[in-house]
């Protein structure tokens, strides 16, 4: 930018100042930026001035230039920094010589104005370049200018150019940082030594990390924090547990001797997992006497998918356990370098945190920067400049530190925390670090690095850089090193002398305490126990009389009166539909006290246009929320999501994971869209109960039904989800009235035991003539997993046809126009856990009947079929027959001929 623009643009609040100063009186300032503002109109745009350049005094332009220089450094010093410990940089042009800003060595002994926008006031160059040298290009570098907030950009620059980016620690804080380093140091190398071949994923290279997470916790506390949420992937997983969460290292030793936990019971199939990927929670003490807990969430092998699950139960915690607080607990995701930058997941996830529904307070992220993925160098790994450029999605701060420097670390860290309490923002470490070994201890790095692993062979470790640097500034001396690495060495080997004398383990953090006290694990005769879900006749229709009137000061859309007019009928027909099953089902959960929270693309309105959960007037953008009036209205959240399936399924699973006493759900668009989120489904909801005896009760609600609308828009991939589907893991379930959906969704909240419910909902069903059910049905039943066909003698009966979901009606249609009192149509409403007594009931009523067949409007290598066929072989009540489309690669055709054609053809077979 030329310097007139500059000047013209007011880009620097200090000339602006001086400009209304000369206005004031033209001889209190400077006599060269007296000629620079004589004739000189400071309001108009550049080009348009009368000002003669020419006769400017050179020392005038010069202040410009050196304004450029310090909004140069503030802008692009981060390029230039010494935070890489084991490469060189990387060169970017143009660079910061000062010949870049129109400045030469000639001008470093010249005393500048400009100084004054730095704090230092009238100074030389010199003094003023090694300010901005020592706070941008040392051993943090800053990216904060693209933020769009003056006020944010002028905190960080006060804030680092008051100290230069430069900590001056006290003695005592040395001492702990060189302790908790120490400590990762020792415990990595103890590891390594006692246990050689095991895979741990260590930190070495990175234990700076400890340092920095124990300071982020003291700093953290005296901000007001009481609680910190950790996702991290396996990199320094164990170092973590041991060094920050307090989780014994006995334990870890034990695990890594092959020591099982025992088994409570057998009934429950635990199978656990590898130990870098479980959790722990634990309570500590700051220095200051602050109660801090402290939770890490299990995390499989998939990188970054632990991120949106800790936003959601932090989000959850501050809905329920914070009153709304998001100062005091605070979520921490560490990533790694290449899966920061390759994951799309962070994305999604940091697109969320802004927003209503997902706020969380800001995150605090760390990006341990091996500078390498597995194998693959961080040329190949991006294309942005940085790995966390994913922060200039939401305007957060980025702070570039060399990890061999620990106070850079901690100082970083510190402001980071203080940032994020002030603004609620995100805020990002990028901690530039080596990866000591290879992937997994076992891997052989050189292979594809040699000239990086060369250098890292013969570099010191964190502990041993840091060390040298306090015994050279005389902090300890060499003696005071030597014992404290001895006496951690030392306990560390008391720890394993008595792991090796364990049994078996004991689990230290039970899953049913805190928010989950009074839950419990569930055994087989609790699935099958029949939950009282029915409420009184009276509480139910005052609340649907409740959800079903508007307010009369408020102007609604036509049909939106129309529509809600309806329902207020169907009290009156005791007659409801769909939309007022499931809406009646949070009423009365509401009303009990319980919260109700759903989430999903359009949910607010419905997909399908069924649900009108929030209405917005006709004349302005105000909300109405029907169920919000009922009990207070402050338990009820319904959020349109963004367009994500795969972050925002992982942070309701978090949401619920952190308050079992919520019905959390989330609804996909069409069934299949919830197959981007298929790594959530297949790491955490169908097995984390298994994995690390994590319950959860989840509600996804998948709209599914063959329709003609093509394959994207038709099936939600039962066989998926039947295929992950053992030891009473989740319930599934494809419902075909509006009250057996009430009960089911009652029924997650109402047991003493949490599993997650896939719910295939239906679309045409919505509004069918037929899919109506009476008060009777709410206020006098449960939830049914098998309904039998009351239109039918079981004696007259020659076939049973089972089915489950829209293909009822259309089954039901047949037998009834045909007069068919000898063909029986089953509904199986809960697919699994597997209905076996009442299937064997049903097989007895019907003993007269020849066949017994399965029929579904998926194709026959699709739908419930496969699962049936396997599960039910060779047992008394294995269906006879199947009657489905035939094998398919795609889920439906997109023609609505050839639907209609397919769809005969099974309801016509059926009943030949």
């Amino acid at each position: 930018m030329d310097k007139l623009t500059y000047l013209s643009n007011a880009d620097s609040s200090y000339i602006d100042g001086l400009y209304q100063t000369y206005k004031a009186d033209p001889n209190s300032v400077d006599f060269g930026w007296q000629k620079f503002f004589e004739g000189f109109d400071f309001g108009q745009k550049a080009g348009s001035s009368s000002v003669d350049v020419e006769n400017v005094p050179e020392h005038a332009l010069k202040e410009i230039d050196v304004l450029n220089m310090i909004h140069g450094y503030r802008d692009r010093g981060h390029l230039f920094t010494d935070t890489n410990p084991v490469r060189e940089r990387r060169k970017y042009y143009p660079g910061k010589e000062l010949e870049t800003f129109g400045l030469s060595e000639a001008d470093m002994d010249t005393v500048f104005n400009a100084g004054v926008e730095i704090g230092l006031g009238p100074a030389k160059l010199r003094d003023i370049r090694q300010l901005i040298e020592d706070t941008y290009c040392r051993s943090i570098g800053a990216e904060f200018k693209y933020i769009r907030n003056p006020e944010k950009i002028k905190w960080l620059q006060d804030r680092m150019e008051a100290d230069r980016n430069q900590p001056n620690y006290t003695k005592e804080q040395k001492s702990r940082i060189l302790q908790k380093i120490n400590r990762a140091v020792v415990f990595e190398s103890f590891l390594g030594t006692k246990f050689l071949g095991q895979k741990r994923f260590s930190l070495e290279g990175a234990e700076s990390l400890i340092a920095a997470l124990d300071s982020v916790i003291e700093q953290g506390a005296n901000l007001g924090i009481q609680e910190f949420m950790i996702g991290m992937a396996h990199r320094g997983r164990l170092n973590v547990l041991a060094n920050i969460m307090g989780k014994p290292y006995k334990t870890i030793f034990s695990e890594f001797e092959g020591k099982m936990y025992a088994e409570e019971d057998p009934e429950l199939q635990f199978g656990g997992d590898v130990k870098y990927h479980l959790g722990y929670s634990s309570d500590i003490k700051t220095d200051s006497g602050k109660a801090i807990h402290l939770s890490l969430a299990p995390n499989p092998s998939h990188l970054e998918t632990v991120d949106p699950i800790v936003e959601g139960m932090v989000r959850s915690k501050i809905d329920t356990k914070y009153d709304g607080d998001s100062s005091k607990i605070a979520p921490i995701l560490i990533h790694g370098d290449a899966a920061i930058a390759g994951q799309g997941v962070v994305y999604e996830v940091t697109q969320m945190s802004k927003l209503e529904g997902y706020r969380a307070g800001g995150t605090i992220h760390i990006v341990i920067n091996n500078q390498v993925g597995f194998t693959t160098n961080y040329k190949d790994a991006r294309s942005g400049t940085y790995c966390t450029d994913v922060a200039k999605i939401t305007s957060s701060p980025v702070f570039h530190v060399n990890g061999d420097d620990a106070e850079a670390v901690v100082y970083a860290i510190n402001l980071a925390v203080e940032y994020r309490q002030k603004y609620k923002t995100d805020v990002f470490i990028d901690l530039l670090c080596y990866r000591r070994y290879g992937h997994n201890e076992a891997d052989e790095p050189k292979f594809t690095q040699p000239l990086l692993y060369k250098a890292i062979e013969k570099h010191a470790n964190p502990k041993e850089v840091y060390a040298k640097k306090l015994i050279d500034e005389g902090t300890i001396d060499v003696a005071y090193a030597k014992e404290v690495e001895k006496e951690f060495k030392d306990y560390l080997q008391i720890q394993l002398d008595a792991a090796k004398k364990v049994t078996n383990l004991e689990e230290e953090v039970p899953m049913f305490g805190g928010a989950w006290k009074g839950l419990y694990p569930a055994k087989k005769a609790d699935i099958w126990k029949t939950t009282d879900t029915a409420v009184s006749s009276e509480t139910f229709l005052d609340l649907a009389k409740q959800i079903t009137a508007l307010p009369k000061d408020k102007k609604f859309f036509r049909k939106i009166s129309k529509l809600f007019e309806d329902r207020a009928a169907m009290i009156e027909k005791d007659s409801y539909d769909w939309a007022m099953g499931e809406l009646m089902a949070y009423a009365t959960l509401l009303n009990e006290g319980k919260r109700v929270r759903i989430s999903g693309q359009d949910v607010q309105r419905g997909t399908f246009s069924h649900r009108h959960a929030v209405l917005t007037l006709e004349d302005s953008e105000e909300k109405y929320v029907p169920l919000a009036q009922v009990n207070g209205g402050d338990k009820f959240n319904i959020y349109n999501s963004l367009l994500s399936e795969y972050a925002v399924l992982g942070f309701e699973y978090g949401y619920a994971s952190a308050n079992p006493q919520s019905l959390t759900i989330w609804e996909a668009q069409f069934g299949d869209f919830y197959n981007g989120a298929q790594i959530i489904i297949d790491q955490y909801l169908s097995s984390a109960e298994t994995k690390w005896k994590r319950s959860n009760g989840l509600v996804m609600m998948l709209p599914h039904g063959m329709e003609g609308q093509g394959p994207e828009h038709s099936s939600a991939r039962i066989e998926r989800f039947l295929e992950l589907c053992a030891n009473d893991n989740m319930v599934l379930a494809n419902c075909t009235t509006p009250a057996n959906y009430f009960h089911l969704l009652r029924r997650q909240l109402v047991r003493d035991f949490r599993k997650p419910l896939i719910v295939f909902t239906p679309k045409s069903l919505l509004r069918h003539p037929k899919v109506v059910s009476s008060l009777a049905d709410f206020t006098k039943m449960t939830f049914q997993e098998v309904i039998d066909d009351s239109n039918v003698e079981a004696a007259s009966v020659k076939r049973v046809l089972f089915c489950s979901g829209k293909i009822y009606y259309d089954l039901l249609e047949k037998q009834q126009n045909e007069k068919r009192t000898d063909v029986a149509v089953i509904r199986i409403e809960q697919l699994f856990p597997t209905p076996v007594k009442e299937l064997e009931a049903i097989r007895k009523k019907y003993s007269k009947a020849k066949e017994f067949i399965w029929v579904q409007e998926e194709n026959e290598n699709m739908g419930a079929w496969p699962y049936y066929c396997r599960k039910l072989r060779k047992t008394n009540i294995e269906f006879t027959d199947v009657i489905a489309r035939t094998e398919s690669g795609s889920t439906a055709t997109g023609y609505m001929k050839k639907h209609v054609m397919q769809q005969d053809a099974i309801i016509n077979k059926s009943f030949e």
